[in-house]
């Protein structure tokens, strides 16, 4: 397979940042970058160009970084609350996706494309989580994240648990009693042999 050499327009995960000249197969080149406009060809022609979009794209990618820097400064005091229907052991009926987190930072004023919001998998279970939001190439911050239970339903969990407590003691109390009698039975029993 041929290799072709791209500047990149745009910061490409595994890839590249914006201005920086790679090379890569052609065919993700022809049928994703240069469509996308991710990317432009790198040829012996235009590297006069190419150099002078490189040394402003990197002031351009200078510029936003600063502005992620002092974005981040901002944000890092946010924490975000959810509340899901959950099942028994803590495991939601839907999920907490990165389009809900991106919605909830959106009603508290900050508009972060869900694709910069760093989740493998959706959260799918009740607890307190730190999710990764990607401000610039070189920027991250960590906003905490808490899934609970919506309202009477922690409440009856709860009370079912100690109800649940509550017939083991019993449970307990009724197998140590047997116990103690069993003992004293074959105490009489060990006496009456005796005399």
């Amino acid at each position: 397979m041929a290799n072709i050499t791209v500047l990149l327009r745009e910061d490409i995960d595994n890839l590249g940042g914006r201005g920086e000249v790679v090379k890569v197969k052609s065919g993700y080149a022809r049928n994703f970058l240069l469509p996308q406009k991710m990317a432009t060809l790198a040829s012996k022609g235009n590297i006069k160009q190419i150099e002078g979009e490189r040394t402003a794209l990197l002031k351009k990618s200078a510029q936003e970084k600063s502005t992620a820097d002092a974005q981040a400064e901002q944000m890092k005091d946010i924490s975000l609350a959810f509340e899901r229907r959950a099942g028994e052991g803590g495991t939601l009926f839907g999920s907490v996706t990165s389009m809900d987190i991106a919605d909830a930072l959106k009603a508290k004023g900050y508009e972060i494309d869900r694709r910069k919001i760093v989740l493998k998998d959706a959260i799918k279970e009740t607890g307190d989580f730190t999710v990764n939001v990607k401000l610039h190439r070189e920027v991250t911050i960590g906003i905490p994240v808490s899934v609970a239970t919506e309202g009477g339903v922690a409440e009856a969990k709860a009370e079912k648990s100690v109800k649940v407590r509550t017939e083991k003691t019993a449970d307990a109390d009724v197998a140590e009693t047997t116990e103690n009698n069993s003992d004293s039975a074959e105490e009489n029993a060990v006496e009456e042999t005796e005399s």
